[in-house]
Order: C-alpha cells, then structure tokens, then sequence
C-alpha cells in the first residue's frame, strides 16, 4: 500500500476508534434521563458511574503510560475496542446499577490504561516530526466526525424500541458494534510495531517532588482542570433542555452531539487564532474563559419570551467556546515556562488533577439536582461552572503576566 494511502487511513481508523470508546462511558451526554428512567435510579446515583469511571481512570494513567512503551499500539488499541464492545453488551443486557458500578470502573481499564497513550503515540508514529500538528488536528476533526455519526446513528436505532429499555439497548447495541467495527479498521491499516521507549516520556517519579513547587505547573493544572470541567459539564445542558426548556429527548439529544463531538472541528481553529491572531495560547485562553462566564451565567438571566429554539441555540455556545478551548488545554505547557526535560511529568500531574471533574462533579450536579429539583439544582450548576470559567481566566491571565515579564527581562539583558 502507498505510504500516504495508509497514513491517512491509519489516522481515518485512529479517528473512528476515538470518536467510538468513548459513547459508552459518557453515554448520558446524550441520553441522561432515558439512562436514569430504565435503571431507575437517581441523578446522585448516574453521577457516581462517572465517579467510578473517573476513580479507574486515575489509577490507570501512570501504570498504563509505562506499559505502552512495552507494547504494540496497533494491538493495545484493538484489545481496548474489543473489551469495551464486551463491557457495553453487559451493560445493556442487564442495565444493572450495582454491575453497572463495576462495568463503569472496567471502562477505565479499556479505554484509558493503555487505550489513551497508544492512541496518542500512534498517532505521532503515522508521520514525520514535521507534520504532527497536521496530524493530530486531522485526527481531533475526524474524532468529532466520527462521535457525532455514531451518536446519530445510536439515536436513530433509539427509535426503534417499542419502551424506553429497549430503546436504549438498542442504542448501546450501535455503540458497541461501532467499537468493533473501528478494531476491525486498526487492525487493517494501522502498521505494527512497538513503540521506542524514551526517557522523557516516562513519568519520572524522581522529579515530582521538584515540579510540584513550580507555580506554574500549578497554572497549568489549573486551567487543564477548568477547560475539562467545562467541556464535560457541557452534558448537563441535555437535560436541562428536556426538564426545563421542555425539549423531547431525541431533539435535545441532536443538539447535544453538535455541542459535544462535532465542535470539535473547531480545535484547528483554535491553534489558528492561538498560533496567528493571539501569538499567544494564553492570551486564547483568557479571552475564551472569560467568554464562558459570561455566557454559562447568562443562562440564568435569558429572557422568558425567549423561544425553544433560541435558548436551544444558545446552549450550543458554551460547547463551541469549551471544545476550542479543551482541544489546545496542553499546548499551553511550554508557554507556562514548565523546562521541556520534565514537560512529560508535568503533564502527568495535570492529567491527574485535570481530570478529577468526572471524580466528583457529576455525583455533587446530581444530588444538587435531586435535592434543590430542575430550577434551584441547574442554576446552582451553572453559577458553579461559571465559577470555574473564572478560575481558568485567572489562571491565564498569570501565564500571561508571566510571559510578557520573560520578555521584558530577556530584552533588557539583550
């Protein structure tokens, strides 16, 4: 096969395979009330499956990380595709809460412990040093794409049941079937090989310790935590215009896979104005931070003649603004002047601290939303997020400070 043929096909497989994984764990993006009604449990309880998800996924990125230098990408990947479909067939031939806590947990083996590294270095092994950045926004667009025709068609077969539980099976039935198919696919075209094992992309234990008094690996943290906290709670507008705008669920489920997968064509945008208008990732950031408070806090004040479709539309804003911010969150690594030889730990440490949101955010929405019912318990989680919009333009506008004192100093001493 040409070489630029199976380049882009591996990066096409790449792409299905992410956009795929994923539409189990996070199912409730978009279909969070049918999930709860059929497993009849509450807002607290859904929450809790992504804190167990969140809990494995913790657990697993540094043993995974170390694992994936040992093993071939190409296998690892498909293993993780063939286990999750297995997991998610569980799942829907029982829709048990208590199996459901451990098959949640087990998710996080499948697409986290060795799934996310290998897909990422697989990646960067399908072309040269000199297209990488090509390369991973052809496969975050293709990502979005793929998520967003998989979750239309699970929405599609949704139709199909006759009751709400057989509907869902029949959703979390596609789901698993795309998984298979995208093994299939890497199986196919990605090449095999093991990956080069190299010091610095290893977690070192012995430079944490180090890294942890930095500041800006704090900043760094920080503003990962927030792009993610606002990406993923994006979700909570789904039910939000089911409860409380009064949206059927299949409409307010196609406006949750615009707002959550197809965005993602936005990423290479977002490294456009970053890298072109801004000069600067921060200086991005800022501006897309403070954005978002403004606008998850003006749900709170939208106007009662406002029609379905407008408010509908304008949910669609936070999803844009956080998948343009979330797609570039680690870019901002060296411009927070973290030293490229411990840049990999510093990641690590983000990683885990960026992604603690699906620990605990979902479990606390939820028993806010059990507790305070749909008005008190969404303004509480939008007045939150708002908050963390906040946080993350803090945290920006010190890498920013930071950045133009570096150049003042260097152009004196020059």
């Amino acid at each position: 096969m040409n070489p630029a043929v199976r380049k882009y096909l591996s990066i096409l497989a790449l792409s299905f395979a992410g956009g795929s994984i994923y539409t189990l764990p996070y199912i409730k993006y978009v279909f969070y009330d049918t999930q709860i009604e059929v497993m009849g449990i509450s807002n607290t309880q859904s929450g809790f499956l992504l804190s167990m998800y969140a809990l494995g996924c913790i657990l697993s990125y540094i043993p995974g990380g170390l694992i994936t230098d040992k093993i071939s990408p190409r296998k690892s990947i498909a293993v993780s595709l063939f286990g999750t479909a297995v997991l998610g067939m569980a799942y829907g031939l029982t829709f048990s809460y208590t199996l459901s806590l451990g098959i949640w947990f087990l998710f996080a083996l499948t697409t986290a412990f060795v799934f996310w590294t290998s897909l990422m270095k697989a990646i960067g092994m399908a072309g040269d040093s000199d297209e990488q950045a090509r390369l991973y926004g052809l496969y975050y667009a293709g990502n979005g794409i793929a998520a967003a025709i998989i979750n239309s068609l699970a929405l599609k077969a949704f139709t199909w049941g006759s009751t709400p539980r057989e509907s869902l099976f029949y959703a979390v039935a596609i789901m698993s079937a795309s998984m298979v198919l995208s093994g299939v696919l890497i199986l196919m075209f990605l090449k095999e090989g093991k990956t080069e094992s190299a010091a610095e992309d290893k977690f070192d234990f012995s430079v944490v310790k180090d890294i942890t008094k930095n500041p800006m690996v704090w900043c760094f943290s920080l503003i990962v935590f927030s792009g993610y906290a606002i990406y993923s709670s994006t979700s909570y507008f789904t039910p939000y215009l089911t409860n409380v705008v009064g949206l059927s669920v299949e409409e307010s489920g196609a406006y949750s896979i615009v707002r959550s997968y197809l965005f993602y064509l936005l990423a290479p945008f977002g490294g456009y104005l970053a890298d072109r208008i801004f000069h600067s990732t921060a200086k991005l950031f800022l501006a897309l931070f403070a954005m978002l408070a403004v606008i998850i806090g003006g749900v709170l004040y939208l106007p009662e003649t406002m029609s379905i479709t407008a408010i509908s539309l304008y949910t669609l804003l936070p999803g844009a603004l956080g998948l343009m911010l979330y797609g570039l969150v680690f870019s901002v690594v060296r411009e927070a002047g973290i030293p490229l030889k411990v840049a990999g730990t510093a990641i690590g440490i983000a990683s885990i601290i960026g992604y603690t949101p699906d620990f605990f955010f979902s479990a606390m929405f939820g028993s806010w939303l059990d507790a305070y019912g749909n008005q008190k318990g969404y303004a509480m989680i939008f007045t939150f997020l708002a908050a963390i919009a906040v946080l993350g333009a803090v945290m920006s506008l010190i890498i920013v400070k930071k950045g133009q004192r570096d150049n003042n100093m260097a152009a004196n001493n020059a």
